[in-house]
């Protein structure tokens, strides 16, 4: 989200200062496309970029070919466009296949997919929507980006999906995204492999949630990635803290096994997109045949995915963060 921050604030800079500024979006993608939907980047007439659109000799092209327009001064509003569209070179959308055997627009990259691009001139008139965006994210809200051939729209709706593309021709065309954060992390246990945990998964689309039950605890207080601390009297409160849904991930690493065992059992009843228990293969063996010798069912034990973690032989708490996070994204982009 820091990432997205960033992008949008050199566009209100831009906008402030009154320099000339494009907005780069991957509308689609389609197999091994290095920019997948959702992607983005600004780039301003002062020679100034912030995100990405994949990378490479293709981002390279699209970043020189925004700044050739905005030096030139051509606009890229849509109702001056819908006229043009035989001029290759005015079009605002450009599809991108990574194939060099493809008739035409190459990428310059071989890795077979494909993506869809939108350039867009950002207007004076969409200073207000864009601070308005901005101020939604830095508030960890969600809403609607809405881009189409009548240009750049914002509302604080909260959509169904993460991305929605439609496009019957060149001005005929929907992008629809949920902004703000799509997913949410649920940490149980603030120690030092949370502290880990957090500044790794800092960096991605997570909403970071801690908990712990011991409110003196110097990683709990160090901890400045988490959005959301908060020290409870007892695990069982998780049964009402934490709701399950498909955006919902949740490890539990508590100092012990007592604690631990108050977490799963006030959420193994609830569905998460992932669940994970931290622990030693020989622990997570004896915790679950105890459940299974009182009558827990399999269906309640299966989903965990416990020891969390791939299995790397990690050892420090940044070994055991870069091997649960690496399966929590392995689960997010299945």
């Amino acid at each position: 989200m820091k990432k997205q921050l960033i992008i949008w604030q050199l566009i209100n800079r831009s906008l402030a200062q009154e320099v000339p500024v494009m907005l780069l979006y991957v509308l689609q993608s389609e197999g091994s496309s290095p920019g997948r939907q959702g992607f983005f980047m600004a780039v301003n007439a002062a020679g100034e970029a912030a995100g990405s659109i994949g990378g490479g000799i293709m981002e390279h092209k699209f970043v020189e070919m925004a700044k050739d327009r905005l030096k030139a001064g051509v606009s890229l509003r849509f109702s001056d466009l819908q006229n043009t569209y035989t001029d290759d070179s005015k079009s605002t959308i450009k599809k991108q296949f990574h194939n060099k055997s493809a008739d035409s627009n190459q990428s310059g990259m071989i890795c077979s997919g494909e993506q869809t691009i939108l350039l867009y001139r950002i207007a004076a008139g969409d200073a207000n929507t864009i601070s308005e965006l901005i101020a939604s994210l830095e508030q960890h809200q969600n809403g609607t980006l809405q881009l189409s051939p009548a240009g750049l729209q914002f509302t604080r709706a909260v959509p169904d999906t993460d991305h929605y593309f439609s496009m019957s021709s060149e001005v005929e065309w929907l992008y629809q995204e949920k902004t703000g954060y799509k997913n949410h992390l649920y940490i149980v246990g603030a120690g030092h492999c949370a502290l880990a945990l957090s500044r790794m998964i800092s960096d991605m689309d997570f909403y970071i949630h801690l908990y712990d039950d011991r409110p003196n605890l110097k990683t709990f207080r160090e901890n400045v990635y988490a959005q959301e601390k908060r020290i409870i009297r007892d695990y069982s409160e998780l049964l009402q803290l934490i709701a399950g849904g498909n955006d919902q991930y949740v490890v539990i690493m508590t100092v012990g096994y007592r604690t631990d065992d108050i977490a799963l059992r006030a959420l193994w009843k609830k569905q998460f997109r992932f669940f994970g228990l931290l622990g030693s293969k020989s622990k997570i063996e004896k915790m679950f045949n105890d459940y299974r010798s009182e009558g827990i069912p399999e269906s309640l034990l299966k989903p965990i995915h416990a020891p969390v973690g791939i299995d790397i032989h990690s050892q420090t708490p940044e070994e055991i963060a870069i091997s649960i996070a690496a399966e929590i994204i392995a689960v997010k982009n299945r």
